[in-house]
């Protein structure tokens, strides 16, 4: 009974076995799909078979089967010769898939392989922007073909679709899609399929082509800013720009590079990251700096490096175009003009052979020599200097001659010197000539002035004078044309003359005035001014009524007596009369003495007179002595009369 059991048990499992072997071996073997036969191009003398499975067993074999023909491959795509197979009549396809002892067959189509055209997936799309319109490009055959487009920008979800005929030039199709926003990324896939003349041919769509990312336009250029070294005969250039959003690279290229000079090698520099060093020679160079991605590059940052040290450079020795060069020797001419960096201006030769570098040079055009070595990988300038293929005279005369300030003997002349475009030679000198007009009997007088200034001061000149001024610019082959200017001296007599005088009158007047008052000042101080005397009006008395009073007129007996003669006293005396010759009206002392005695004397003085009468001796004495009196009453001090009444003894 166990026994029975255990061959039941063991019955079971084996049926397990087999079952999931067959399972297993069922499940390796999924139908294909639906083979399709075609031709890349019409003119093609095959036509190649493609289908799809799902299995992943890697010893699955496929037959392929056109009409009666069988093709046995590995792969899930087949070429076959239209030799060997019926292409002008309808046929049956399918496929075979083999795995193992098991298989499966795809579906059956009917068709007539002549007519079928699919052409390749389009690879390697290039791309581009212009405004708004994304234009695409690919390499394709030259036959046309209409184009389904799907795209939608990265930050969407939902696709679009066009369809549109793809143009046809040369080897290329493009495309353009119209109307789309160029500061957005865009993903896209493009298929196509035959669009030509030949209306029977059965076109099938070719393959989606792989993803491609479409980047925003890059519409501004580089902000770059350089470093400049000076090293040993070469400079040291160091760009930094801001890193652009967008760009995947950066591009710089030189015109040093790009003229291969010093180096043979024409070399652009790209990098990714926002800064860059490189090596120049001394002459003029330009840099272009581009930002770029797939989708095309931004408008170039150009960065100009003008030549180094042009002012005081040396005359070039004419042997220098006879040199022999060699490889590793580059010489460049560039067509010098004031103001000129060089950089615009082109390389009339380099790398030319002994012999061969005159015929392209032109005669009176001023070049800028320079000759470049490489050592150490690095562009070196060994000479530098100006140079002339021929020499002629000027053409020009100097420029804007003027007098800046004129005085009676002397003038400023300034000018501005003759274009180096029209100099045709190096000027040696300047011929300046001064000839006085009229010119009958005068003689020119000329005299050399330095190529380096633009400014002279003429002295000697006469007062009033009228002079023509010539200049002119000289170099090795001659004199050129002359600038002549006019110029007139102040003369003797000028306005500073007259206004001198004015200003001398003025200062007499004002000094003569400054004297006066100042002696006023000095004679009020030694002599006061004297003030007139006050004199009140005499109202003399007149009576309310017309009565006069009646008196009685008493007369005494006078008796007069000759005054013996007085002496002089020793100072009084005198003094009394000096004061009395300095009175006003010039009266005398008996004058005086009447007034006195009128304006009313006492009749005390009256009795007194009887007195002296009576004692001649002591009448004499008395009347000195009132005359003494009187005087005294009158006293002169500083011009100041003051009248002082003594009283009587």
């Amino acid at each position: 009974m166990e026994t029975l059991k255990g061959r039941s048990s063991l019955h079971e499992h084996i049926v397990v076995l087999v079952f999931l072997i067959t399972v297993s071996q069922g499940s390796a073997c999924e139908p294909p799909s639906t083979p399709e036969c075609f031709k890349r191009r019409i003119e093609d003398t095959f036509f190649i078979c493609e289908w799809s499975t799902k299995t992943n067993n890697p010893n699955v074999t496929f037959d392929i089967h056109i009409g009666e023909k069988k093709f046995n491959t590995s792969k899930t795509t087949c070429s076959i010769l239209q030799e060997v197979i019926i292409i002008y009549h309808p046929v049956d396809i399918w496929v075979e898939a083999r795995v193992g002892n098991s298989s499966c067959v795809s579906t059956n189509r009917s068709v007539v392989l002549s007519r079928i055209v699919k052409s390749e997936a389009p690879q390697n799309i290039g791309m581009s922007w212009s405004k708004n319109n994304l234009k695409l490009n690919w390499t394709a055959a030259g036959y046309p073909v209409l184009c389904e487009v799907l795209f939608r920008r990265s930050d969407y979800l939902t696709w679009e679709n066009r369809t549109t005929d793809a143009a046809i030039e040369s080897s290329f199709k493009h495309l353009t899609l119209t109307n789309l926003s160029k500061d957005s990324v865009y993903l896209l896939q493009v298929r196509c399929r035959y669009n030509g003349p030949k209306k029977d041919l059965v076109s099938l769509w070719s393959d989606w082509s792989p993803v491609v990312t479409v980047p925003a336009e890059l519409e501004h250029k580089p902000e770059v800013t350089i470093t400049t070294e000076l090293l040993n005969r070469s400079r040291k250039v160091t760009l930094e720009w801001k890193a652009m959003p967008h760009a995947k690279w950066y591009i710089l290229n030189d015109t040093q590079s790009s003229r291969q000079c010093p180096c043979k090698k024409k070399k652009a520099h790209n990098t990714t990251r926002s800064t860059h060093t490189i090596y120049v020679s001394l002459s003029a160079v330009d840099i272009w700096v581009f930002a770029q991605n797939s989708a095309g590059s931004s408008p170039p940052a150009i960065v100009q490096i003008p030549a180094e040290s042009v002012a005081g450079l040396t005359i070039c020795d004419k042997t220098a175009l006879d040199e022999k060069f060699d490889r590793k020797t580059c010489r460049e001419w560039y067509e010098h003009q004031d103001g000129d960096t060089m950089s615009q201006n082109r390389i009339r030769m380099k790398n030319k052979k002994r012999g061969e570098i005159g015929k392209h040079l032109t005669d009176y055009v001023r070049y800028l020599f320079f000759e470049h070595k490489r050592a150490d990988g690095k562009p070196q300038t060994v000479k530098m200097c100006f140079f002339y293929q021929k020499e002629g005279v000027p053409r020009k005369e100097p420029q804007d001659l003027t007098s800046l300030t004129e005085t009676k003997t002397s003038a400023n002349l300034s000018w501005k010197e003759i274009p180096s475009a029209d100099q045709r030679g190096f000027l040696t000198h300047y011929t300046l000539c001064i000839l006085k007009v009229p010119s009958q009997d005068e003689v020119k007088e000329c005299r050399n002035i330095s190529a380096s200034v633009t400014e002279h001061y003429v002295e000697n000149l006469l007062p009033g004078g009228k002079y023509d001024i010539v200049l002119a610019g000289v170099t090795r082959a001659g004199k050129g044309p002359e600038a002549t200017v006019t110029i007139s001296t102040l003369p003797e007599d000028s306005w500073m003359h007259v206004w001198w005088s004015v200003g001398m009158l003025f200062l007499f007047f004002f000094l003569t005035m400054i004297c006066t008052c100042i002696l006023k000042r000095i004679q009020n101080k030694i002599f006061p001014h004297v003030p007139k005397p006050v004199v009140q009006d005499f109202n003399p008395y007149q009576p309310e009524s017309g009565e006069f009073l009646e008196g009685k007129e008493e007369v005494d007996e006078l008796t007069l007596h000759h005054l013996p003669e007085v002496k002089p006293a020793p100072e009084d005396a005198e003094e009394t009369t000096v004061l009395t010759r300095e009175w006003d009206d010039g009266s005398d002392l008996d004058d005086r003495v009447d007034s006195m005695m009128s304006e009313g004397i006492s009749d005390e003085c009256l009795g007194s007179t009887d007195e002296a009468m009576r004692s001649p001796r002591g009448g004499e004495m008395n009347d000195r002595k009132q005359i003494d009196n009187e005087i005294a009453m009158l006293i002169y001090r500083n011009g100041l009369v003051f009248d002082i009444k003594t009283d009587s003894p």
